[in-house]
């Protein structure tokens, strides 16, 4: 992972950890004790979304007993189906987001940290520097959402992806797909699709934005 993924990485981690109504000042934060905090964050998440796992697994399980001893057929079989299939989507989430987040330490430790550190604060600031214009840019090409209404993970990646392409000046096709990966990473499939979509709906809105200034 170069320098400048893992510092957008860690640059989400920290926006995670503030308020879209907070306007502190990045340069007031403590990196290590901001990413502890997110780091707990994601760890309360992945438990929780283990558990509503193993309470799907539990329910197909219970629908299958079920159907056997009622001769459900095909209707007990589709309710299996769809308990099995959300227990794993969940899980497989969790268990991507584990494997990627669980290096961070490792890379981290490998990285050239004042590199990486200086990377990811400066993300933060710009964000929290130009959120209210961020936002308003991704509102833009919604297309009937309102970029309030998207989990918070997915409105912070898509943030970081409008500032790598206007005040870090990263070539599209790059701060693109290193969104997508952090969605990969960090959101579910609804939430995939929707960066896919607006980045790629951004993008097409660049040129006629660029003229016009």
């Amino acid at each position: 992972m170069q320098s400048r993924s893992l510092a957008r990485e860690l640059a989400l981690l920290v926006l995670g950890q503030l308020s879209d109504r907070d306007h502190q000042d990045a340069a007031d934060l403590q990196l290590d004790s901001v990413l502890q905090k997110a780091l707990e964050t994601l760890q309360q998440h992945w438990r929780e979304s283990l558990d509503a796992s193993a309470q799907d697994l539990e329910k197909a399980q219970q629908s299958l007993l079920d159907s056997e001893l009622q001769d459900g057929g095909d209707h007990s079989s589709s309710v299996v189906r769809d308990h099995l299939k959300a227990a794993l989507t969940t899980a497989e989430q969790v268990l991507n987001s584990l494997s990627g987040s669980l290096e961070l330490p490792r890379l981290l430790a490998l990285a050239d940290q004042e590199t990486v550190r200086h990377g990811a604060m400066r993300r933060v600031s710009l964000v929290l520097e130009q959120r209210s214009g961020i936002d308003a840019r991704l509102d833009g090409v919604m297309e009937g959402w309102r970029l309030s209404r998207l989990p918070r993970i997915d409105r912070d990646i898509l943030r970081l992806a409008v500032v790598d392409l206007t005040s870090l000046k990263t070539p599209s096709a790059v701060a693109c797909n290193e969104a997508v990966e952090l969605a990969n990473r960090y959101s579910d499939d609804q939430g995939r699709r929707m960066i896919n979509g607006v980045l790629r709906r951004l993008q097409n809105a660049a040129p006629a934005s660029s003229a016009g200034s």
